[in-house]
């Protein structure tokens, strides 16, 4: 592992994570998620979800920031904030995408009314049995 959890910059990333929520376009399920997201070089990208009527089309935080990521030509990743209120561990969808990218880097899923209180895996941790070719 890159980096150890104790090195990154969480509160850069968890006051990413929670402002980038704020933006969330969630109207059917009203349940709004930000991620923020660490490239090794110490870049962040933001990401929040976006909820579609046809609810499949549906976009989460996790994947916006990596999407975001890739194409600023990112590949490798030391962390992601995710903020949600109550606080949520990725879905299934969103621990594959992760994973893609590195089976050990750190994930950190907070509340923003308690962003001291959280849950904290490493990619591989989330999914361990994860898909690869």
């Amino acid at each position: 592992m890159a980096e150890t959890a104790n090195t990154i910059p969480w509160e850069k990333l968890t006051t990413a994570a929670i402002a980038v929520r704020l933006k969330a376009f969630a109207p059917y399920s009203k349940f709004k998620v930000g991620a923020a997201l660490l490239s090794t070089s110490g870049e962040i990208f933001i990401g929040c979800n976006v909820e579609n009527a046809s609810y499949g089309l549906s976009i989460c935080a996790e994947r916006s920031a990596i999407v975001s990521a890739v194409s600023a030509g990112h590949r490798e990743f030391s962390a992601i904030a995710i903020a949600a209120d109550p606080s949520a561990a990725p879905c299934g969808a969103c621990r594959q995408f992760l994973v893609q990218f590195g089976a050990k880097y750190w994930v950190r899923s907070l509340s923003p009314n308690q962003p001291d209180s959280f849950r904290q895996w490493t990619t591989g941790e989330l999914l361990p049995e994860h898909f690869e070719f």
